[in-house]
C-alpha cells in the first residue's frame, strides 16, 4: 500500500504550493475516499436543506447505487458528510464510515437522515473546499481515488474565490464534483466549471431546481463510485458552451 502524501495547508492556502510530509503508516485502504460537502448558506432555507438531506439518503439507499458498490472491490468506499457555509462555517456531521455493501450503505443513509442542520450563514466555497481536502489528508484511510463532491445554490460571497482551494487540493491529486442547483442563480454551473471543479476526471452536473436534487445526486454517486462519469472535463479543452461539460 502507498500512503498518502498531506500537504502543508496553511503554504497551500498563501501561496498556492504543495509542501510534503513524510509518509503517514497505518492507514486503511478502500477504493475511493469521498467528502459530500453540503450548502447549508442563509440561501438555503429549512425545506431545501431536507431535500439536499433527504436525497442523500435516498440515494444511499438506491438499488443501483449498491449494484455499484462491488464494481469497486471489497475494501468499498470511505465517505464523510460535511455541512458548509461562510468563513470557518464547516462543520462534519456525520463522521467518516466505510461503505461495502447494501447493509453499509443503508446505516449511513440514516445517519445522513438523522445529522440536523448545524449551520447557517454565508457562502465561503473556498473555505469549504480548504476544509473538505483537510479532511481527506488526515483521515486515515488510503485510496487510489479520493473526490470531494460539492453542492450549493449560489456563487461565493464571502472570502476569497475557490481557484486557489481548487488548485492546491488538485494539485494534492484530489478530483472534485460540483452539483450546481440552479434555482436562483441560472448561470451558476458556468461560475462551478470556471471555478469550482477540477481534477482528474472532474464533472459537473446540474440540478434545476432542489426538488432534482435527489436524482442529480443519486446519478453523480453512482458516477463517483464507478470512477467512469458519463461526462468528463478533458485536460487543456477550451469549453465554449456548456454541452462540452455539463450534462442535464
Amino acid at each position: 500500500m502507498t500512503a498518502k502524501v498531506r500537504p502543508t495547508w496553511w503554504l497551500v492556502a498563501a501561496f498556492g504550493l504543495v509542501a510534503i510530509a513524510p509518509e503517514a503508516q497505518g492507514q486503511e485502504p478502500v477504493d475511493l475516499e469521498l467528502v459530500l460537502a453540503v450548502d447549508t448558506s442563509g440561501s438555503v432555507d429549512a425545506q431545501e436543506f431536507a431535500l439536499q438531506i433527504h436525497g442523500i439518503a435516498k440515494a444511499f439507499r438506491d438499488p443501483e447505487v449498491h449494484a455499484a458498490l462491488p464494481a469497486i472491490g471489497s475494501r468499498g468506499i470511505a465517505v464523510t458528510l460535511v455541512q458548509w457555509a461562510g468563513r470557518r462555517q464547516q462543520v462534519v456531521a456525520v463522521d467518516w464510515m466505510v461503505v461495502r455493501d447494501e447493509r453499509s450503505a443503508s446505516i449511513f443513509a440514516s445517519r445522513v437522515a438523522t445529522a440536523g442542520r448545524w449551520i447557517l450563514g454565508e457562502t465561503a466555497i473556498a473555505d469549504a473546499l480548504a476544509y473538505a481536502a483537510q479532511l481527506i489528508e488526515t483521515n486515515g484511510f488510503d485510496a487510489p481515488r479520493r473526490t470531494i463532491d460539492i453542492s450549493g445554490d449560489g456563487v461565493t460571497n464571502a472570502g476569497t474565490d475557490p481557484d486557489v482551494s481548487r488548485d492546491a487540493a488538485v494539485a494534492a491529486g484530489v478530483t472534485i464534483n460540483g452539483l450546481a442547483i440552479v434555482n436562483e442563480t441560472p448561470d451558476l454551473d458556468l461560475y462551478y466549471r470556471d471555478h469550482v471543479v477540477g481534477g482528474d476526471g472532474a464533472f459537473l452536473i446540474i440540478a434545476k431546481d432542489y426538488q432534482d436534487f435527489a436524482e442529480a445526486i443519486r446519478r453523480k454517486l453512482i458516477d463517483e463510485i464507478r470512477g467512469a462519469p458519463m461526462s468528463r472535463i478533458p485536460a487543456g479543452i477550451d469549453f465554449a458552451s456548456r454541452e462540452h461539460l455539463l450534462r442535464e
